[in-house]
């Protein structure tokens, strides 16, 4: 019997990532995507900004407290969109059984 495997992608700090592949300066600083203003809400940073303690879901305010330097950016779902389907037609071309669980993740199954 054929054995099939079930894969897991999840793109590790997608926002961030796009941010800086279409902004090489970010590339160098402690990023974080939202997270701007009084109630703003850290939605994802790079590891840069993860090395001081920052992370998803955290007030603005207290990403700032922890990384001075923190550059904040504000989210851009239009194009998160954009790219999460190119993600998704790269791993539709290994396999038509993809599912996508949200804009950065996605399970499939082999063929075999």
């Amino acid at each position: 019997m054929a054995q099939r495997k079930i894969i897991h992608v999840d793109c590790d700090c997608f926002y961030a990532a796009v941010e800086m592949r279409d902004d090489p300066s970010l590339r160098e600083v402690p990023l974080a995507v939202g997270g701007e203003g009084g109630r703003g809400v850290v939605t994802t940073c790079n590891y840069k900004a993860r090395a001081f303690g920052v992370r998803s879901a955290m007030p603005g305010g207290e990403a700032r407290r922890l990384c001075p330097g923190l550059v904040t950016v504000p989210p851009d779902m239009a194009r998160y969109r954009a790219v999460s389907k190119q993600v998704m037609a790269i791993l539709r071309e290994l396999t038509d059984l993809v599912e996508p669980l949200s804009l950065d993740e996605a399970s499939w199954m082999s063929a075999r």
